[in-house]
């Protein structure tokens, strides 16, 4: 579906056809990061089983990883979980099924979720991870470790369609957000300004920077690939439609009102309601039009969630 944001024009096409919306100059912008095997299962010394989900940022500061954890009955500071043969956790603290845990054994961390972690797969596939999906669930450009799910809109493409986009003089460069649990989580609260997201690391380099100044000089789009993508290059940027290169976390909400400083264009998947995704496209696209893409999408049965449909919005 492409979405035109001044005219209001909606049409439906292929994917593939999306190099018939991008020209000579234009820059297209990807996540590259690069899905974990993230969720680890274990044992509570009392035999109940245990999952804990890392939770991608700052993990790992003093020896204690962020984690989401699930399992059978409460929990407690001070419970240990045994993952593997001389791996183990120690809960340090645990509120709300979210937690710090320590570990201690022969292996690294990081190491361990290679072994035996699993990828966590969104919830609405009903079954379980299978080896495969360590590839399966990535972009084709994801190459640095680090997120808890893929970005979404980049599933879309395919090495062949990017060269072709690159044969026609269409640029491509690479952003980094490690997706966390910021950008699932639900808006519960009245007043949307009240909504707190949760930080999620980013980095844009300064290769990244210098070309998306150098289209931006020479008139060329900024056509962002996902949600994500977009929070990362506004996170950096200095205002008056300029970016710069840095690393760090961001908890940047877009909502509408927003004032976008650095995208022309955008191509996301179908969101839920009451989403911060949803928010940020309806900032992006105009609710007005937005609503009437959505309901064109229901009608047309189009997909939605991760392994969905998308739309450009120019």
């Amino acid at each position: 579906m492409v979405l035109h944001r001044v005219s209001g024009a909606i049409e439906h096409r292929t994917f593939r056809d999306i190099s018939d919306y991008l020209h000579p100059g234009d820059l297209l912008v990807m996540n590259n990061t690069r899905v974990l095997p993230a969720r680890l299962i274990g044992k509570k010394e009392t035999g109940g089983k245990i999952e804990i989900l890392f939770i991608p940022s700052w993990n790992g500061t003093g020896g204690e990883w962020e984690v989401l954890i699930r399992g059978s009955g409460k929990i407690k500071p001070g419970a240990r979980i045994q993952f593997k043969e001389n791996f183990c956790g120690e809960v340090k603290e645990v509120k709300d099924g979210k937690g710090k845990i320590s570990f201690s054994g022969q292996s690294e961390v990081m190491d361990v979720l290679r072994q035996i972690g699993h990828i966590p797969l969104p919830p609405y596939i009903k079954r379980e991870d299978e080896p495969l999906d360590r590839e399966r669930y990535q972009t084709v450009v994801a190459e640095r470790d680090g997120a808890i799910a893929a970005p979404t809109a980049g599933l879309h493409f395919t090495q062949s369609l990017l060269q072709s986009l690159r044969d026609q003089g269409v640029s491509i460069t690479f952003i980094t957000l490690h997706i966390g649990i910021g950008t699932f989580a639900p808006v519960k609260v009245t007043n949307i300004e009240d909504h707190q997201m949760e930080t999620e690391w980013a980095e844009l380099s300064e290769e990244a920077a210098r070309e998306i100044m150098q289209t931006r000089v020479q008139g060329g789009k900024i056509i962002a690939v996902g949600t994500t993508t977009t929070r990362t290059l506004e996170s950096f940027s200095n205002g008056n439609e300029r970016v710069r290169s840095g690393k760090g976390t961001t908890s940047l909400f877009v909502y509408p009102s927003y004032r976008f400083r650095v995208i022309d264009g955008l191509i996301t998947n179908f969101h839920l309601p009451k989403s911060t995704l949803i928010m940020l496209v309806s900032a992006f696209a105009g609710r007005e039009l937005l609503m009437e893409a959505y309901q064109e999408a229901v009608e047309k049965k189009y997909r939605f969630y991760s392994y969905g449909d998308a739309m450009l919005i120019l």
